[in-house]
């Protein structure tokens, strides 16, 4: 009986589905790092549930834009969640699959272009998010902070603002040959600062105006803000709303144009 390689059933796979061979072969390897996922997509975010919307949000008995504490932040923490899952899988994944245990390289060896390979990881991604999300939101409706059916589009908002950051995230790190703690820094400098000043906590036009702009121009601030229009019906004008869709949007696309142009340099076609 001849064995069939690997090179072989990329082939034998019609070319607009080659990417999903990428995305079969991120599932299984998931099972490698199970316990670390559940924690940074699962576990911390629940802890930030428990610690702000719950623990927090009895100090704010008022509640903040005429809602209760935790209805007013669930629709940011659930964007973290998804984006915590884009950060993990778009930094050391990366940098890992290149020069560590060079995956992308062996890949590459195959009919596997990188725009396939880009796509597979990214679909992976966002099927990892979509996943994350769906299983946060349902710890946020039982501890009572959603009001609204309409509340269920804030899983696809939180896979949006994730990618939105992931995307980037990925084109940069397939960029370091030489790791001397690029992905550390990022993360200090850029994802932390993020995470503080996106109105995440609270509402933006409480910072300063100086601070105010890191907000406007975060993926996190258009999500959460989204996330809470559809979650609770919190007011803005339609074009903002808008905005927000389009603003994400723009953001993956470019971050998944540079991320194909990073690959396909790196690899050679």
């Amino acid at each position: 009986m001849t064995q069939v390689t690997s090179a072989e059933t990329v082939v034998q796979r019609p070319a607009p589905w080659r990417f999903w061979f990428v995305t079969e072969r991120k599932i299984r390897a998931l099972r490698g790092y199970a316990s670390s996922a559940f924690i940074t997509s699962i576990a911390n975010p629940v802890v930030y549930l428990l610690a702000l919307g719950v623990g927090l949000g009895s100090l704010v008995p008022e509640g903040v834009s005429g809602v209760d504490y935790l209805t007013f932040v669930a629709p940011a923490l659930l964007a973290m969640s998804a984006v915590f899952v884009a950060n993990e899988e778009s930094t050391y994944q990366i940098l890992v699959g290149f020069r560590y245990r060079p995956i992308y390289i062996a890949m590459h060896q195959t009919p596997l272009r990188g725009v396939d390979i880009v796509a597979g990881h990214v679909t992976f991604v966002m099927l990892r998010m979509l996943a994350t999300a769906t299983i946060y939101f349902l710890v946020i409706v039982a501890f009572g902070g959603i009001s609204q059916w309409e509340a269920l589009w804030m899983v696809p908002i939180a896979a949006m603002t994730g990618m939105a950051i992931g995307s980037m995230i990925m084109a940069y790190a397939a960029t370091i040959t030489t790791d001397r703690g690029q992905l550390p820094m990022l993360y200090r400098l850029v994802f932390i600062p993020l995470f503080l000043f996106s109105g995440t906590f609270f509402p933006l036009e409480q910072l300063p105006i100086w601070l105010q702009p890191i907000g406007w121009i975060s993926p996190l601030w258009h999500g959460a803000e989204w996330g809470r229009v559809v979650s609770y019906g919190h007011a803005e004008p339609g074009w903002l709303t808008i905005l927000h869709g389009v603003y994400l949007a723009v953001w993956i696309v470019v971050g998944v144009a540079l991320a194909i142009r990073t690959f396909t340099r790196r690899l050679g076609r």
